[in-house]
């Protein structure tokens, strides 16, 4: 009688157990299946964008040419700069090359004020064509006084670095970025890398002919080199007017909408 007893006991144990089992194997099957689903990768299905798509989306002609004369006037300098401080300035070599860099640093310093003040303002149009603005008359005013002592040179680089470079160095990056990811693409995110190919190769046109110009006007005297940059600054500015426009309205819209 014990060992029936016992007998039944072990029975119920393990009828009680194998539910256990059973709901185990299927908690694992579950989180398995979980586990599973959450690791597959998400495909983008959208077509990359055509080159003349690319050219359809509002801005990147605009800049693109922009950075074409931005380029031109930067890359001038960068060849130039030293053999132009060393005939008008009548410094060495060496001296001469170590003050080009300061455009260089200025360059630096207007790239990081152009992203700061394009931010806050959300204008990117418009803090490149107010910089390209001021460039103008400070190129004119660096080939007046800027070899009168060398404290004048110093800063006239800086601030010629600073306000020729900083757009330049605010289309290649923020712009170029916001082009290709546009309102108008609908979230096609395939879309960045032809958009910035298009605007910077645009810009390497300017670069190549910047030079170029300059080699084949500097025999004419300095003057008309920089006349040559002045004009490529102001023709950028141009190209921007359509885009700066849309943003003051803009700017005015939003001004009008929160007095009301």
């Amino acid at each position: 009688m014990f060992k029936t007893f016992r007998g039944r006991v072990n029975d119920e144990e393990r009828v009680e157990e194998e539910p256990l089992l059973r709901n185990s194997s299927t908690n694992e099957e579950i989180f398995n299946s979980h586990t599973s689903t959450a690791v597959e990768p998400v495909e983008d299905h959208s077509e990359a964008i055509s080159f003349c798509g690319a050219l359809r989306i509002p801005g990147v002609v605009e800049f693109s040419l922009c950075l074409l004369f931005a380029k031109l006037v930067s890359y001038t300098f960068l060849y130039w700069l030293p053999l132009y401080i060393a005939n008008v300035a009548h410094f060495d070599p060496k001296k001469a090359g170590d003050l080009s860099t300061l455009f260089d640093v200025g360059g630096i310093l207007g790239g990081i004020v152009a992203g700061l003040v394009s931010d806050y303002t959300g204008g990117r149009a418009s803090t490149c064509c107010a910089m390209l603005i001021i460039a103008a008359p400070m190129l004119f005013l660096y080939n007046k006084i800027g070899q009168n002592g060398l404290p004048t040179t110093v800063g006239m680089l800086l601030w010629c670095g600073a306000l020729v470079n900083g757009p330049y160095a605010l289309i290649t990056t923020a712009v170029s970025a916001d082009l290709g990811t546009h309102e108008c693409l609908r979230g096609n995110s395939r879309a960045l890398s032809t958009v910035t190919a298009i605007i910077d190769g645009t810009g390497s046109i300017g670069a190549a002919v910047g030079p170029l110009l300059a080699g084949l006007i500097s025999p004419t005297g300095w003057n008309n080199v920089f006349y040559m940059l002045i004009a490529a600054d102001v023709l950028a500015c141009l190209l921007l007017s359509r885009l700066v426009y849309k943003e003051i309205r803009g700017w005015c819209g939003y001004t009008t909408r929160q007095r009301g």
